[in-house]
């Protein structure tokens, strides 16, 4: 069932993404193929960011198609899809203020990029800020218990990208 505003499912939104942390995602490569990788946003309400490498194959992807899809999921069946625009962040403060929210954050849902080897500071070589704009954002689940329903939520931005 659609949600009217992202108010509704905010909190169990957040829930879900602190507690499972990592999510599957997929690009489409420069050939139209679909691939995905797990990465590890953190979210500041709609908007997620990724600390990841700025270049890599991803890099060539979403050059040529900026649009993810991301896919959440615990051995409770509690989902989370997220259909997303991604762009850089170049922005030196914006870099430095997501590597502190990174880092600010509790385990699992936070962590310190300098864990990863060649990224000492948010200036240095290869380190990236992918920022997540969703259109569109689905709660689902799957209960193994008869007649237990957990029903579906879907918000949408209501803009188009």
């Amino acid at each position: 069932m659609d949600v009217a505003s992202f108010a509704e499912i905010e909190a169990e939104f957040m829930e879900r993404v602190k507690r499972i942390a990592w999510c599957t995602v997929a690009t489409v490569d420069t050939q139209g193929r679909p691939r995905s990788r797990i990465l590890h946003p953190n979210w500041e309400g709609t908007t997620g960011w990724i600390c990841t490498g700025r270049h890599t194959l991803k890099t060539k992807h979403l050059a040529a198609n900026p649009y993810v899809s991301l896919s959440y999921w615990d051995q409770k069946h509690r989902n989370v899809y997220v259909d997303a625009f991604a762009e850089w962040e170049d922005d030196p403060a914006a870099k430095r203020r997501i590597w502190d929210l990174f880092k600010s954050n509790p385990f699992p849902y936070g962590y310190d990029p300098s864990i990863i080897p060649g990224w000492t500071a948010p200036d240095a070589t290869g380190f990236g800020i992918l920022r997540l704009t969703p259109w569109r954002i689905e709660l689902s689940g799957l209960s193994m218990e008869p007649g237990v329903v957990i029903p579906v939520q879907v918000w949408h931005s209501g803009k188009a990208r």
